[in-house]
């Protein structure tokens, strides 16, 4: 949590520093501009609830499009992949596992039909898509663009354990067996976003960080799973918090005011 905290205090630092240049009075007073915003995000995420039975430190990356307002309204969607490595699950395909096998976080051992010992790696793989609404609180009436952000977002996300067999030679891994093990689970999530958003008067250099709680009201969706003999249909309160930040290409409409002393 500490690096979530120190996050949140230099978001703080740099809104109100930012604010500080209209003390004396601005030199010069702009508008806030409008138009449509193409992001790119990355966060590295901490799990909690359900989730960190599962799972571990994750990632997620993805695109985003938004539109802003003169007045900072932001509305738009976004969609995120979500990558891990380690994966916190005793049970997985202990029916089917070599006997002697070596027990990791994401490698486990079986016979293959050419009977030879082969390590199967498996992985967090999953996705959330949503639609965005949210504000930029700017204090500066030079840079209007500029300031602290809250952002919600609203949408689905679904997460698994793949399983990766590259040569498909574990016979019990193949076809519609996989999907015994696999822990699929999906549903709803609402997330909040709470950064810093900066756009530069050239256009160029445009960013964004932050933190983001995200939870997801899930539910397992596969009917049995081979290894534990019971269905996987409970459901899941899966939690992830987050370090986020993002790069912004803006597409704002160029005031007459640009045009005239451009």
């Amino acid at each position: 949590m500490r690096p979530i905290i120190t996050i949140i205090v230099l978001i703080l630092f740099v809104h109100q520093a930012n604010g500080q240049d209209n003390l004396f009075g601005p030199s010069e007073n702009r508008k806030s501009r409008h138009g449509f915003i193409l992001t790119g995000y990355g966060s590295l995420d901490f799990p909690g609830a359900d989730m960190a039975k599962r799972f571990s430190t994750s990632f997620r990356l993805g695109p985003g499009l938004m539109y802003k307002t003169s007045s900072n309204w932001l509305f738009g969607g976004k969609f995120d992949f979500i990558v891990g490595k380690n994966v916190s699950e005793d049970s997985l395909m202990i029916n089917i596992r070599d006997k002697y096998d070596t027990y990791s976080q994401n490698l486990f051992e079986f016979i293959n039909i050419d009977g030879q010992r082969i390590g199967v790696p498996v992985y967090e793989r999953g996705y959330a898509v949503g639609l965005c609404v949210g504000k930029i609180f700017s204090k500066s009436l030079v840079h209007p663009d500029n300031g602290l952000s809250i952002l919600t977002t609203v949408g689905f996300m679904q997460h698994k354990i793949n399983i990766y067999d590259k040569d498909k030679t574990v016979m019990q891994l193949r076809g519609h067996y996989l999907k015994g093990y696999d822990r699929l689970a999906n549903g709803l999530f609402v997330e909040q976003y709470v950064g810093y958003m900066y756009f530069s008067q050239n256009r160029l250099i445009n960013f964004s960080f932050g933190v983001d709680f995200l939870a997801g009201f899930t539910q397992g969706r596969r009917s049995f799973l081979y290894d534990v003999m019971r269905p996987d249909t409970q459901k899941r309160l899966d939690l992830l918090m987050g370090l986020r930040v993002g790069w912004f290409i803006p597409m704002f409409r160029r005031s007459s005011e640009e045009l005239l002393f451009e």
